[in-house]
């Protein structure tokens, strides 16, 4: 497991009809804060402005296709060919990250094919090293962007 300190990661919150909202700096939004949505909110303000992840390469909840199914993914980031690197799994705080989660990981794998996977519930981070799939290896800490 790697420890992440989101101390230093600001959300932009704000109080809309009795419900918190928080800025999405991907998909420049507001949205309802659930505890899901806290966590990837988090996750980003971390990718983004501690690792210096650039903001213009990561996309948000997109829709792919998982077999026969409509799915959407949490994050993925992408390198600067534009070709999918790094796929983010994020669960609510309460869910433990799982075996179940990494199957679910793994099916979104199928089609996006990154060379990192990083699953996180906001306490529990993990993250593999993909690039060769005979040896896959959990990191110690988050791989930094690729220049």
């Amino acid at each position: 497991m790697i420890t992440v300190d989101f101390s230093n990661c600001v959300l932009r919150l704000r109080k809309q009809q009795d419900k918190t909202t928080v800025f999405d700096p991907v998909r420049k939004k507001w949205l309802i804060l659930t505890p899901e949505e806290h966590v990837r909110q988090y996750i980003l303000a971390y990718l983004i402005n501690v690792l210096n992840y650039p903001a213009a390469l990561i996309a948000v909840e997109k829709n792919i296709k998982v077999g026969n199914m409509n799915k959407r993914f949490d994050i993925v980031v992408y390198n600067r060919n534009h070709t999918p690197w790094m796929l983010v799994e994020c669960k609510a705080p309460e869910i433990v990250i799982s075996e179940a989660t990494l199957q679910q990981l793994l099916n979104y794998q199928r089609t996006v094919q990154c060379s990192y996977w990083l699953l996180t519930n906001g306490h529990q981070v993990f993250c593999a090293d993909a690039c060769n799939v005979q040896d896959i290896k959990w990191l110690l800490s988050l791989p930094a962007y690729e220049s």
